[in-house]
């Protein structure tokens, strides 16, 4: 699988707001991979959030042990978060869910949001092939520069990319969707297994198993 890159860095982007900041919250960080990538840059207050159990465990397990606070929190849109007022000075978020409004919030006056996203018609196309629609189509910057700057927010950036999903083999097609199950929720080669032959012969008269990628990047700031 190719995956068109995007033009910008979201880690360079929040290494840089780091270091003009003293304290921070990575949302949904995952196992906290990105967040010890930026390591060197941490301000003096480090916070993560994490809902998935194994990977609370290891972003407990990681990031702990140097100092940073591992919280568990569920997100969504509309869900609040057990953080103060006023409390961080930066919020980061890549590729997960927020509420506007509680991300204002928590922001202190002068804070910054930076927050990558999946476009919402990621991959429509390939789920089309299997029957399937996003799930979040309206999750674009049209839905959340308004939404961010009825919180209270100022948007300071705003980039767009779009590209390319290329995959090799209908092999590597089925190694995705079994990696992103809410892609084509249910998808089992066997259940599946009519619309995998019709990409197989796409690919064998010649043509390209490209689909629909993008993204966009948002940095909003607290007055």
């Amino acid at each position: 699988m190719d995956e068109g890159r995007e033009p910008w860095s979201y880690l360079d982007r929040a290494a840089d707001l780091m270091t003009r900041s003293k304290s921070v919250v990575d949302m949904d960080t995952g196992g906290g991979e990105k967040l010890l990538s930026l390591r060197d840059h941490w301000p003096a207050r480090v916070v993560a959030t994490e809902d998935y159990p194994p990977n609370f465990e290891l972003a407990s397990r990681r990031l702990s042990a140097l100092g940073a606070a591992v919280v568990r929190v569920a997100l969504s849109d509309t869900a609040p978060m057990p953080f103060a007022s006023g409390e961080f000075d930066l919020v980061l978020n890549r590729h997960a869910a927020f509420n506007p409004h509680e991300v204002a919030r928590i922001l202190a006056a002068g804070g910054v949001f930076l927050t990558q996203q999946v476009h919402g018609m990621w991959a429509w196309d390939l789920q089309a092939v299997f029957g399937a629609a996003p799930r979040w189509p309206d999750a674009t910057p049209a839905k959340y520069v308004p939404l961010l700057e009825a919180a209270g927010l100022t948007i300071e950036s705003l980039e767009e990319w779009e590209g390319r999903l290329v995959f090799a083999d209908v092999g590597a097609i089925v190694y995705y969707l079994k990696a992103t199950p809410w892609e084509v929720p249910g998808f089992t080669v066997r259940t599946h297994l009519p619309y995998l032959l019709a990409l197989q012969d796409r690919l064998e008269a010649g043509e390209e198993l490209a689909f629909f990628a993008a993204k966009y990047l948002i940095e909003a700031r607290k007055s």
